[in-house]
């Protein structure tokens, strides 16, 4: 299940997901290194200059009251990171469909795996030299692109390996 900071946050429903409000918690991140940071919340590569597929961790909800799977906890969470000139940055999560009825989700961020990851690119990209978030051996189900939002747009790494 999501950790304790995640279950805090609402669900979110749609194929993608923006997360703004965690701009400031990037910054306090990045703000030894890095004196300002922007968020875009436009979901374009227009003007972009880098860009950066991984994964996060949440937790998903079927709001099918005829499904009978209620959640699911996922590893695998593809987002999209991408970086725009002067330290700005956005980063798109992309949702999952249940794989009983194949709905949409509603979703809940494991909010310090988005902190971490997203904060980390950002670094890198300004050309700060950090170390690499750990990343723990995937356990649990295969991943199925049939359900990836990531994967239908050709996004999710775990597609393209």
């Amino acid at each position: 299940m999501a950790n304790k900071k995640a279950s805090k946050s609402r669900a979110r429903s749609g194929t993608s997901f923006m997360f703004l409000t965690l701009h400031q918690d990037i910054m306090n991140a990045v703000s030894d290194e890095i004196p300002s940071a922007w968020f875009n919340d436009n979901d374009t590569d227009k003007g972009s200059n880098n860009n950066y597929e991984t994964h996060v961790m949440g937790y998903f909800f079927c709001n099918n009251k005829a499904c009978s799977n209620t959640g699911w906890g996922s590893k695998m969470v593809t987002i999209l990171i991408r970086g725009y000139p002067g330290n700005g940055y956005n980063a798109v999560v992309f949702n999952q469909r249940c794989k009983s009825c194949n709905r949409l989700g509603s979703f809940k961020l494991d909010k310090d795996s988005y902190i971490e990851r997203v904060a980390y690119r950002v670094k890198r990209w300004a050309g700060i030299s950090t170390e690499a978030p750990y990343y723990m051996p995937r356990e649990g189900p295969p991943h199925r692109e049939s359900l990836c939002e990531g994967c239908k747009r050709g996004i999710c790494r775990r597609q393209n390996k």
